[in-house]
């Protein structure tokens, strides 16, 4: 059955140079990523300028909380893409459609899970993180606003994660485009106009991702190939779940248990004032912009490899994932020269409080010259998932980024002269090197007997 196409958004992944497809497939997915990151950024500017340090502290001390709760459904979207870019590289086209609404069903089972959990949560879990008690009500408010939207952000990231399956990335980007502009529009009236604080960024968050969803499920409803969509269909098929779940579950546990560890790091930060933790919030949401290049290289990896994987050319993995090191580490000399010149300035953005900005810069300063290792260790992570290995990046994270991570705070972290900002975030590099050391000699042991499968073959067909 010849592949069917959707208006020329999809990539052969299989065949032909990788640098330029891997730029037409990673670029779009980069600033996808950056507008979503917009939301929070957003957020946070507005409810710095016109509410305060503290309603901007409130804010991003959800930061950490809200990457655990979702992440513990998002690495399933990885598990979609995983399974459907497999089973569109082996041409099975009829068990990618089944899979595409096996996913779908499932971003919906999970969102409403979220609702329950963030909002019923909410001040259980801000008050175990230790949250500071004069933007602790804040905090609360914010939280369950933000995850009533929970629905729609997971039938956002699974539809768009289905779509990347195919080589999609531009679509997606034009739907975040358009809720982009409705969160910006709405943050600025809500809160300047409204005067909702922290209520008003939360609301003009959901809206946009409620936009975002809207858009990617009527674009996959009008799709009249792999990836088209009927409610009616939506259900469960036990083996597609199994499937998804084969790589997604450990992908997602692996995600709960890095978030798990941040938020372990924010209880720290938070000991030490709303002053560290506004500081805190602005860089690590400006650390996100930096961090799309590494997410959009991921996404490809995951992809093209998934592909290739599904399509036994096995000899192109390697070739992938060494186009995606050279991409990241450009990329990455880039990120370091803007935190030395521009740093400042870009937090400035965030904050006209010169102990704010003080803090948030220690925090830039050490993180944005390391961010290539964090590059090399999530990549190499991709790979292994594409090549549908789930289990084995979890467990290795497991023991690299959270037991190092954990390690750290309860021994160096607790020696009296070590007890600063500095020396807590110093855990996250070293973490991320252990980690990227192991995967690679993981990787290593599962590409050579591939390698030699498939140069089998080839040996006879030259006799």
């Amino acid at each position: 059955m010849p592949v069917k196409k959707a208006a020329g958004y999809t990539l052969d992944m299989t065949n032909g140079p990788l640098l330029s497809k891997m730029l037409v497939f990673a670029l779009p997915l980069m600033l996808s990523t950056m507008l979503q990151l917009l939301f929070n950024a957003t957020d946070l500017v507005v409810v710095s300028r016109f509410a305060g340090d503290n309603a901007m502290a409130a804010v991003g001390a959800n930061a950490s909380i809200i990457n655990l709760l979702v992440n513990s459904f998002m690495g399933l979207s990885v598990g979609a893409n995983v399974l459907a870019a497999r089973e569109r590289g082996a041409g099975d086209h009829a068990e990618v459609n089944r899979t595409v609404h096996t996913a779908m069903a499932l971003s919906l089972v999970g969102g409403v899970a979220l609702i329950f959990v963030g909002v019923l949560g909410a001040r259980w879990i801000l008050t175990m993180m230790d949250a500071p008690a004069n933007i602790l009500e804040q905090a609360i408010l914010y939280l369950r606003i933000y995850f009533l939207g929970m629905p729609a952000t997971m039938l956002y990231n699974f539809g768009a994660a289905l779509l990347r399956s195919v080589g999609d990335t531009r679509r997606p980007l034009v739907y975040l485009s358009v809720a982009g502009v409705v969160n910006v529009c709405l943050n600025l009236v809500l809160v300047i106009v409204f005067r909702l604080d922290v209520a008003g960024v939360a609301i003009a968050t959901v809206v946009s991702q409620v936009i975002s969803a809207v858009l990617v499920v009527r674009c996959m409803m009008r799709d009249d190939g792999d990836l088209h969509l009927e409610l009616r269909k939506l259900r469960i098929y036990p083996d597609k779940l199994k499937g998804i779940l084969r790589v997604g579950l450990p992908a997602g546990l692996q995600s709960t248990l890095f978030s798990l560890s941040n938020v372990v790091i924010q209880s720290s930060v938070n000991s030490f004032g709303e002053i560290v933790v506004a500081g805190n919030s602005a860089a690590h949401n400006l650390e996100g912009f930096f961090y799309c290049s590494v997410s959009a290289l991921m996404q490809a990896n995951i992809s093209f490899v998934g592909q290739n994987m599904g399509a036994k050319k096995y000899r192109r993995v390697p070739q992938i994932m060494l186009t995606s090191y050279g991409c990241m580490i450009a990329a990455q000399v880039i990120i370091s020269l803007i935190c030395i010149f521009l740093g400042r300035t870009l937090l400035g953005i965030y904050t006209g409080t010169e102990a704010v900005l003080e803090a948030a810069l220690s925090r830039l300063t050490l993180l944005g010259h390391t961010y290539v290792i964090c590059g090399f260790m999530d990549l190499t992570t991709s790979t292994l998932r594409g090549m549908g290995r789930g289990l084995m990046p979890m467990i290795v994270s497991l023991a690299g980024v959270v037991g190092t991570r954990m390690l750290w705070i309860a021994t160096v972290f607790q020696i009296p002269e070590n007890h600063t900002l500095w020396h807590l975030l110093l855990s996250y590099p070293i973490s991320w090197f252990v980690t990227f050391s192991i995967h690679f000699i993981c990787w290593l042991i599962t590409i050579r007997p591939l390698l030699k499968q498939e140069q089998k073959p080839a040996e006879k067909g030259a006799i």
